[in-house]
């Protein structure tokens, strides 16, 4: 009999009196004053003044046992064991004074613990009792108990004494937990307290550039990063994807700031020349980083970290580099695996191509090992090929070559730094007027080094690279040692000269930029017996520790290492001596190495006149366009050169010019602003030729912009497409006002988007004749649309991109010819029904959240969705009464409502789904109803394990496969489209088809395998 039971036959009101005479009573409070209560003080039976006697339970016993007897139903045990039970249950009931426990851990321990622990002290009591008995038995034990229980808790004193034990407990928890976090403190607070040192260290280590001159007056050689830092501009390409019945969108570049080159892409590859201030970015990454606290920076420069031969694992980063502090075990590795880090990979360049590959690995296995990080990778234009990484989902930008305001941001914060004001205006305008100064004012570190003469010659400004350079080199070898104490070597700039461009020539036939210290003092003791004026002033390591405390050359950036400030001077310096002991046939050899093209350069620049011609019919004589190139940017330094030579390199450069395509034309940018001079045009191009030229100038503009300008402007008036969407697309590479009066404003209208992205476009849009078609990207309201437009009413396509500024809809009505419109990523979209109150034709929606249904468009014939649609049918959300002709719906958007209600629309004729959503059979007869339905769009997903519907589309005669693989299983698509004419199939990003593979299942079509 369950205690349940037993609770029907015995009520509480006979119970509980009964169980309350067998404890006594207490007082009010919680007890603290005595021990704590035992069960055997509680208990009125035992010590000194105990109310109750053996007999008495035994009484009290027998009128339980009586009670559940006479009570209605039938006997819980043979009537004649009535007095053996009540024995039994005595001898239980007694045993709670042999208890050793207080009530608070009675009423812990609950009534059925504390019955069968009275069961265990009286193990005899059931003996000779039957089944029935000793089960009535243990079931009027556990009714007792929670009684018993339920008695305690009443007592006035149990609640006092509960909280009391409650807290001591957790007191005492309290201070087990404290003793075990000080034994062993969890992995996080240490780390936490680790990177309390560290982002500090690394804002601190990072938080200093060279300004160059500013050291020559007693002046600090490091200066804060954000004095002087200049916010440079990267680019990137991307493709556009076309517009609905458009064709393709060609390929644009787009631009941002440098330091935002992480923050939309979590890999980077980062390409720069030579001192366009790569590493200076990746100092301000780590330092913007580190206070922040966002993302833990690692600075990795890979110069120093292929030295140690294997490549460091994440444990051994902060080793690498040199950095004193020691993280807690497995730190690097936490902080990757939770996506926290910001690694910073500086220098791809500056290490032997044939350790590139082995950095490329290791990079790779860190970003595969611990996803979700964000990775930049440095290097120079052409250490490797363009789609080096594309791969492995890096995005390649370039830092663009400093703009005139560029030019004039660094002059002014320069001159704020070294603390003259006197010279600022006087070099502006020198700048500005003189065009060979301004050609080499392209990076901060030219910049840095015209800024410091400029200062120091007191307004004399050299005109040539070389000279620049001379000047410079004159400059820093003039510094003198302005710590006191230190050992005073007298070198003069001659012997610095020599021992230096031994230095670097040795790092250039290395393929390196770092060297060991103790290889640099035995080239410099091989050569002091050679240099007379060095020879007396000490030995090897005295004379080297000359070098770098006063040439304002040579640096120390590890322990045990030496390298040039900058690869620049490396490479001027190499070039130097290699032309003076007559190694122009090394020097030539190594010309299909793209580390030594600076130092070819410099070497035609060092090189006499015949040197000169044959350096530059070595490099003609390899017969590569690359060469041919670079052998035309030599010409910029050859300042005497037979007359012969001269046209020969630019009859071979001839043949590159004009480009024939986009690849072409990048690769004729190479040889710099020099092109501009060369490029014809537009009378007697071809239209792919003309736009040829027009991506050559757009590439050089940031070098030129006057001289890509006036190229741009001769093409202005060409009729071709392409030709008109290069110009239009270069816009942001020039002054947005004079680039729209000179070129924008005379070009053709016809089938050409105007992209609108800032103010100043904006605002030179309102002063130009009226355009039919634009693209505003960015917040911006209706009204100011509206206000920057000339003629609204002449506007007959309008998109909006990426604009979180509110938008009504019906605010767009000023815009009374518009005919088609587009709404990408917009967030604040309001009042969509007003838009019923245009004629729209064409209708783009893509991440509009604020638009959950469409009203009746009654003239829209093309639509195109990419988001998620409302409700279980298409009619829930798209125009039912729209003559559709044309319908898009991208991935995504057919999650809820697949095809149901398609149908509808029986004017399609053609459907492009994009989708990865599974078609069922019930979408494709929605399908088959469509009665002029004729293109069809599908996305090669829906056919990974073949076509499992069973309608036949006899109407459809064109097909189109995005994104196909090559696995997918399209054996029994021809079945279902028996009526196919033109079959185009795009393969996926990176894949190559087979087109007989797919002209063999389409044999009475025309397939297109489009591989872009």
């Amino acid at each position: 009999m369950e205690p349940a039971v037993l609770g029907g036959k015995l009520a509480s009101a006979l119970v509980a009196p009964l169980v309350k005479k067998l404890f006594v009573t207490g007082g009010p409070g919680a007890g603290l004053v005595d021990r704590p209560v035992r069960l055997t003080r509680l208990v009125s039976f035992r010590g000194e003044q105990r109310h109750l006697g053996e007999a008495e339970v035994g009484r009290l016993a027998g009128r339980l046992v009586g009670a559940s007897l006479n009570s209605p139903g039938e006997p819980p045990f043979p009537p004649d064991e009535t007095e053996a039970v009540t024995h039994a249950l005595t001898v239980r009931l007694l045993a709670l004074g042999d208890l050793d426990m207080d009530d608070v851990q009675a009423v812990r321990l609950g009534h059925g613990e504390l019955a069968a622990q009275l069961r265990r002290r009286t193990p005899s009591a059931t003996g000779g009792l039957s089944a029935d008995a000793c089960h009535f038995l243990d079931s009027v034990t556990e009714w007792a108990c929670l009684h018993i229980l339920e008695f305690f808790t009443r007592r006035s004193t149990f609640v006092a004494r509960t909280l009391v034990a409650q807290t001591r407990g957790q007191a005492e928890l309290i201070a087990k937990v404290d003793e075990l976090i000080a034994r062993t403190p969890r992995p996080d607070a240490r780390d936490t307290a680790f990177e309390r040192r560290y982002l500090p260290y690394v804002a601190d280590q990072h938080n200093r550039i060279t300004i160059y001159g500013i050291d020559l007056r007693d002046s600090p050689d490091r200066w804060p990063l954000e004095v002087a830092y200049l916010s440079l501009e990267a680019t990137g390409t991307e493709e556009r994807a076309a517009l609905p019945g458009e064709p393709p969108e060609p390929e644009r570049t787009v631009h941002l700031s440098a330091e935002e080159a992480l923050r939309g892409d979590d890999r980077v590859l980062l390409r720069g020349d030579a001192g366009s201030g790569k590493t200076t970015l990746v100092q301000w990454l780590a330092v913007t980083a580190a206070r922040d606290g966002d993302r833990v920076p690692y600075v990795l420069p890979l110069r120093t970290l292929v030295r140690a031969g294997a490549l460091p694992a994440p444990a051994a980063f902060l080793t690498a580099v040199g950095c004193p502090l020691t993280p807690p075990e497995g730190w690097a590795e936490r902080v990757l695996s939770a996506g926290r880090g910001l690694v910073l990979v500086d220098g791809l360049d500056e290490i032997p191509a044939a350790d590139r590959h082995r950095a490329r690995d290791w990079l790779l296995a860190l970003i595969r090992a611990f996803p979700g990080n964000r990775w930049l990778l440095t290097s120079r234009p052409t250490a490797v090929r363009p789609d080096w990484l594309a791969a492995e989902g890096f995005r390649e930008l370039a830092l663009t070559p400093m703009r005139r305001d560029d030019v004039a941001t660094f002059v002014r914060r320069w001159h704020a730094a070294a603390d003259a004001p006197a010279y600022e205006a006087k070099l502006l305008d020198a700048l500005r007027t003189k065009r060979d100064l301004a050609r080499l004012a392209t990076n901060p570190l030219m910049c840095g080094l015209i800024c410091a003469l400029h200062r120091e010659r007191r307004g004399y400004l050299p005109t040539g690279r070389k000279e620049l350079y001379d000047a410079a080199l004159t400059m820093l070898l003039a510094r003198r040692d302005r710590e006191r104490g230190m050992e005073a070597v007298d070198l003069g700039e001659e012997a610095q000269l020599e021992l230096l461009q031994r230095l670097a020539y040795a790092l250039v036939l290395s393929g390196r930029t770092e060297m060991d210290v103790e290889t640099a003092e035995g080239i410099v003791e091989r050569a002091l017996p050679s240099v007379a004026s060095a020879a007396g002033q000490g030995d090897a390591a005295t004379v080297l520790r000359a070098l770098v405390l006063r040439s304002g050359l040579l640096r120390r950036p590890g322990e045990g290492t030496l390298d040039f400030i900058h690869r620049t001077f490396q490479d001027y310096l190499g070039a130097r001596y290699a032309v003076e002991e007559g190694h122009l046939d090394v020097i030539a050899g190594h010309a299909g190495d793209t580390q030594w093209e600076d130092v070819i350069r410099m070497a035609v620049a060092h090189a006499r006149p015949g040197e000169r011609a044959m350096l530059l019919r070595r490099l003609l004589a390899e017969d590569s366009p690359r060469l041919t190139l670079l052998a035309l940017a030599c010409l910029e330094h050859a300042t005497a050169l037979h007359p012969a030579v001269r046209a020969q390199v630019e009859a071979r450069a001839g043949a590159l010019i004009p480009p024939g395509t986009t690849e072409d034309a990048k690769a004729l940018a190479e040889a710099g602003p020099l092109v501009l001079e060369l490029l014809p045009g537009p009378e007697g191009l071809t239209d792919a030729e003309a736009h040829g030229v027009t991506v050559t100038a757009s590439l050089l503009a940031g070098r030129e912009p006057s001289g890509a300008l006036a190229v741009l402007r001769r093409f202005r008036d060409h009729p071709a497409l392409e030709v008109r969407r290069q110009l239009v697309g270069t816009w942001d590479r020039f002054e947005a006002q004079q680039y729209a009066t000179e070129v924008l404003d005379h070009l053709v209208r016809k089938e050409l988007f105007l992209t609108c992205a800032t103010a100043e476009q904006r605002a030179a849009t309102a002063g130009m004749r009226p355009w039919h078609r634009l693209e505003f990207h960015g917040a911006q309201t209706p009204a100011d649309l509206v206000a920057c437009v000339a003629d609204p009413q002449a506007v007959e396509e309008l998109h909006l991109v990426d604009n979180p500024a509110p938008i009504d809809v019906g605010e767009l009505s000023a815009f009374s010819s518009l005919r088609r419109l587009g709404l990408y990523n917009c967030g604040k979209v309001s009042g969509a029904r007003q838009l019923a109150t245009l004629q729209l034709e064409e209708l783009a929606i893509i991440d509009v959240p604020g638009i959950t249904v469409l009203p009746e468009l009654t003239s829209l014939t093309m639509l195109s969705v990419v988001q998620r649609l409302p409700g279980p049918r298409l009619t829930d959300f798209l125009p039912v009464s729209a003559p559709l002709e044309y319908l898009f719906l991208g991935s995504g958007t057919i999650g809820g409502t697949g095809l149901r209600g398609l149908s509808r629309w029986g004017t399609l004729q053609w459907l492009i789904l994009p989708v990865s959503t599974p078609l069922t059979a019930a979408d494709w007869e929605e399908v088959a109803e469509l009665p002029r339905l004729a293109r069809l769009g599908l996305s090669a997903s829906l056919f990974a394990s073949g076509l499992d519907a069973t309608v036949t589309l006899p109407r459809v005669t064109e097909l189109a496969f995005s994104g196909v693989r090559g696995d997918e299983d399209l054996s029994a698509v021809p079945d279902r489209f028996p009526g196919v004419r033109s079959v185009t199939v795009q393969a996926a990003p990176g894949v190559r088809l087979d087109a007989a593979r797919y002209q063999a299942l389409f044999p009475h079509a025309d397939v297109h395998l489009d591989t872009r």
